[in-house]
């Protein structure tokens, strides 16, 4: 094709370089460098980034005003054929703040305000609250686009309840309100009671997939009931059913989490973890536990990101952060040295190796993954590996942290639009100078999610600049398209132009895939790396200790794995009581010897 002669319509995001006022034109330069001119039409409309529950905020007016060189904006428009190039009329403009390098999700409450909004949604959803109790025998794992259930599931997906744990958990911990700590205590109890099975034999825990509630009646669903893993026990579903009451644990101390947690480990570390070599495996047998096993298939002795990096972010961080204990401090190491060793394929790929056989040889023939890659995956290695470096620095954590840092914006994210791919193959073909998308261009929430947390903790522990610029990009762009301001909560998908995708298993609220997790992970950590890391701004956590619960009636209040150093407490509230048993710096609080429990704020601030 020698021009374009076709009108399609886009979105360009990028920063203001001019306003021409007599032509109403102005200029955008995207995040790689590359400049356009764009021209604003009569019917065009702005608007300012609104938070969930917040009104519309319409900015139309004043579009000479913001319209000023450096501005961050997403200019969404026509282009069409004009002589040999073309011309770009724009319709809408969003702009993440009302000033160059003014963002709105840098506000301190920000995140705070989201997640609360998020987790009322979970909750009028699923259990209709405040009109009716919270109660788990009527959660449903799908949810649609309004939160409505549909009417022919009765499934409960073990990890779908306890990601969704995961998320009123997190939500307590920053607004310290109780209808939160209520639905995840509950949540965490209803996992106990039907989700949970004690081998006698082998005294270890196991996590049902799920169950099939009929009314009164359920029925137990011990392996996975979806193809990839069918009929297997796969470590990711084991490693996701800790991840709500983990995070439940580190409000209340309750010791049969804990418990639960350890035998848990138990599971991994007698059945998954390979005693010959090195590693978890992803899945075994649930008749022999054996990984091995010639019934497995394709999942026969193998091993992949979920069985060696999900438990870090899933829950091992969180139970260390808890506890503070060695055993859990060894694995995380033990897991980020894995990933380091194995995972990099850095002479033949940008992206990370994601499956492999027992011996570490490279699985590129696996069922959906092929050689393909998960633009998630690598920003959450870069994330995580940054957390773990301020337990044990090491220097090649920081090493590949950087390099997935540095590597990722030109191989997973959409430098025009803004945003970040899902899959994505690991090889370019013949001629290729772009790596391909391989089911489509969409953008998904989680995908997100792990952008805007990998360079939020790169520039809150490094200090670069650029890692900063690209925190904001990810985050205005999901703060500007994923949030749904008619129904709540946040879209599973978005088209490449940040339009909503509402089709299939994407029009949903709650499916296999999304429950409440990430968007709740997103906000908390969100909240932490910018206002603890990078604006310097203290923050407001609650706890809710049983008595006597923790070790040494010692309350760790870390709110996530920061540089030492970083951040202090600077007040204590006991039941609304100014409290002064603390450790400053150790960030811990020393509870009283009482048989009340004692709702516990903690002020938490920067070490300027």
């Amino acid at each position: 094709m020698d021009h374009m002669s076709f009108s399609f319509a886009d979105t360009i995001a990028g920063y203001v370089t001019y306003f021409n006022r007599s032509e109403k034109s102005f200029g955008i330069k995207t995040s790689d460098g590359r400049e356009f001119k764009a021209y604003l039409t009569p019917n065009a409309y702005g608007r300012i980034t609104q938070n969930l529950e917040e009104p519309y905020l319409d900015c139309t007016a004043r579009f000479g005003e913001m319209l000023t060189p450096g501005q961050h904006i997403f200019a969404h428009g026509i282009f069409y054929p004009q002589g040999q190039e073309y011309k770009f009329e724009v319709k809408s403009v969003v702009f993440p703040g009302d000033v160059p390098d003014k963002y709105r999700h840098e506000e301190p409450d920000w995140w705070v305000k989201q997640v609360r909004s998020i987790a009322d949604s979970y909750l009028k959803w699923q259990f209709n609250y405040p009109q009716q109790p919270i109660d788990y025998r009527e959660y449903r794992t799908y949810l649609n686009l309004a939160g409505t259930k549909k009417k022919d599931d009765f499934l409960q997906e073990t990890d779908t309840i306890s990601r969704l744990v995961y998320g009123f958990a997190s939500a307590f911990l920053m607004t310290g309100e109780d209808r939160f700590l209520e639905a995840a205590e509950k949540g965490t109890e209803y996992l106990r009671q039907h989700m949970r099975f004690y081998d006698p034999d082998e005294d270890l825990i196991y996590w049902y997939h799920g169950i099939q509630v009929t009314g009164n009646r359920e029925q137990k669903l011990l392996t996975s009931e979806f193809g990839d893993d069918y009929d297997a026990i796969p470590a990711y579903e084991q490693i996701y059913a800790l991840a709500g009451p983990i995070q439940t644990y580190r409000i209340t101390g309750d010791r049969r989490i804990l418990k639960d947690a350890e035998m848990t480990l138990d599971l991994f570390d007698r059945f998954f973890l390979d005693k010959q070599g090195v590693g978890y495996f992803s899945h075994i047998d649930p008749l022999t536990l054996d990984p091995r096993a010639e019934s497995l298939g394709p999942n026969r002795a193998r091993k992949n990101w979920n069985s060696v990096g999900d438990h870090a972010p899933a829950y091992l961080i969180n139970l260390w952060l808890a506890t503070g204990e060695q055993r859990y401090a060894d694995m995380l190491e033990y897991t980020f040295d894995t990933i380091v060793k194995y995972f990099p394929d850095y002479d033949n790929s940008p992206f990370v190796q994601e499956r492999f056989y027992e011996d570490w040889s490279h699985d590129t023939t696996w069922g959906w993954q092929q050689n393909r890659a998960v633009a998630g995956h690598n920003l959450k290695i870069a994330w995580n590996l940054m957390r773990m470096n301020s337990l044990k620095p090491k220097e090649e954590y920081v090493a590949m942290a950087q390099k997935i840092a540095e590597l990722m914006p030109e191989a997973g994210s959409d430098r025009q639009r803004g945003g970040w791919y899902d899959m994505l193959e690991r090889i370019l073909g013949e001629g290729e100078e772009q790596y391909r998308l391989v089911w489509h261009d969409r953008k998904a929430w989680w995908q997100q999610e792990q952008a805007i947390l990998a360079y939020l903790i790169l520039h809150g522990v490094q200090k670069q600049p650029e890692y900063l610029r690209h925190a904001r990009e990810a985050a205005a762009f999901y703060n500007a398209f994923f949030l749904d301001h008619d129904d709540g909560g946040v879209y599973f998908n978005v088209l490449a132009n940040g339009l909503p995708y509402l089709m299939g298993n994407e029009r949903f609220k709650g499916n296999h895939s999304m429950s409440g997790y990430h968007s709740t992970e997103l906000c908390y950590l969100s909240a932490v790396y910018t206002n603890l890391l990078i604006t310097k701004q203290p923050m407001d956590f609650y706890f809710k200790p049983q008595p006597g619960a923790f070790k040494d009636n010692i309350l760790r209040v870390q709110p996530d794995i920061l540089p030492p150093g970083s951040v202090r407490i600077a007040q204590v509230w006991a039941n609304e009581e100014e409290y002064a048993d603390f450790d400053a710096d150790a960030l811990t609080v020393k509870l009283p010897d009482t048989q009340e429990q004692l709702k516990i704020k903690v002020r938490i601030t920067p070490n300027v």
